[in-house]
């Protein structure tokens, strides 16, 4: 189980969780290993359809990453998600990473 990065994050890709991240398993949107680094410079309009992902491999499960995202993007793991029906989310957040979930 892995925290998940659900679609409230598209568009918005505010990069606190980057910040807080104590493992650096947070990514994206375009680079699958640059630490979601690329999103810091990244304009308005740039932002616009992408998010950033969680790693499932790396990822501690420290929840440190919640409380940083300011539209509470961040799901506590994949069957939360399935929960709030965005299994969509779970499936976009493995496969940017060449991972399937189950």
């Amino acid at each position: 189980m892995s925290y998940i990065i659900g679609k409230a994050c598209i568009g918005c890709i505010d990069g606190g969780c980057l910040k807080v991240c104590p493992v650096d398993c947070i990514h994206g949107p375009i680079n699958t290993t640059g630490m979601g680094k690329e999103s810091l410079n990244m304009t308005e309009q740039e932002k616009v359809g992408k998010q950033l992902y969680i790693n499932p491999i790396d990822c501690i499960n420290c929840g440190a990453c919640i409380a940083e995202c300011p539209v509470d993007a961040i799901y506590r793991d994949e069957e939360f998600a399935i929960a709030l029906n965005d299994e969509e989310s779970i499936e976009k957040n493995y496969g940017f990473f060449g991972l399937k979930f189950n």
